[in-house]
């Protein structure tokens, strides 16, 4: 059978937890996700926390699959962030933000850049949240990979931890926020490492050095996204056409 494998981002790149479906997860950090990729097995079925598939234009509320999961996730919505055109996500690649080059290289400017190309290419115009802005070179690596990678796209796809959260907990969206004003809420926290107990999974982990406490949770979250992929349970959240103009899909999966 093959392994599956939950990934969300981190400070240090990308915190994994993998093995097979019937197994305890193991916890792995990797600075690149083509690093990540190589180092599991050839079939493992990847599910990352991270938009998948870029649209040349969007509609109001993202790409389409933002639109149909938010009302499902109750207070929990403003997780699922927009994600704008592909060429919007692509428009400050190569930018040195944050270095001390000049005002047009920095942070502000990128991400005026960015909302004013993404607003060019939505209807209606819409520019790009900050927290948005912050996926970008991490959207973009995963997107250049499965592009260059023949037949990857086939195992590597996108889901979202407070989606499978609220299919873990009965299709209801959860009570309690996993942070509040950027401090890990421990209650939170318990809520859904009961959820993960439930279905068999140890949740009880102290996170490798470069990832948060919430990180490691919301890969163990969609590490379940993975495994129903594996067993063919999986529920795609998608809007017509489904893949843009490099087929990769555009679905948030649990």
């Amino acid at each position: 059978m093959s392994a599956a494998a939950g990934v969300d981002g981190c400070r240090a790149g990308w915190i994994v937890a993998f093995g097979e479906p019937s197994a305890q997860p193991r916890i792995g950090i990797f600075r690149r996700f083509d690093e990540l990729v190589d180092a599991l097995p050839d079939d493992a079925v990847i599910a990352v926390d991270m938009p998948i598939g870029l649209p040349d234009r969007c509609g109001a509320g993202g790409r389409g699959p933002e639109g149909l999961v938010r009302p499902l996730l109750g207070m929990r919505q403003s997780s699922v962030f927009s994600i704008p055109s592909r060429k919007a996500v692509y428009a400050t690649e190569g930018w040195q933000i944050g270095s001390d080059a000049g005002p047009d290289e920095g942070w502000a400017a990128a991400h005026r850049h960015a909302s004013e190309v993404a607003r060019q290419t939505s209807d209606p115009p819409r520019g790009v949240s900050i927290q948005a802005f912050g996926l970008f070179a991490k959207i973009r690596e995963i997107d250049t990979l499965l592009r260059e990678r023949d037949g990857l796209a086939e195992r590597v796809f996108e889901s979202h931890p407070e989606l499978c959260f609220w299919r873990l907990n009965g299709h209801r969206a959860l009570d309690m926020p996993k942070k509040v004003k950027g401090v890990i809420h421990q209650p939170g926290m318990a809520e859904r490492r009961a959820l993960l107990y439930a279905v068999g999974i140890e949740a009880d982990l102290s996170p490798p050095r470069g990832a948060g406490e919430d990180d490691l949770l919301d890969a163990l979250a969609v590490l379940t996204a993975a495994r129903n992929r594996i067993e063919g349970k999986s529920l795609c959240f998608s809007d017509a056409p489904g893949r843009d103009s490099h087929s990769l899909p555009i679905c948030i999966t649990c």
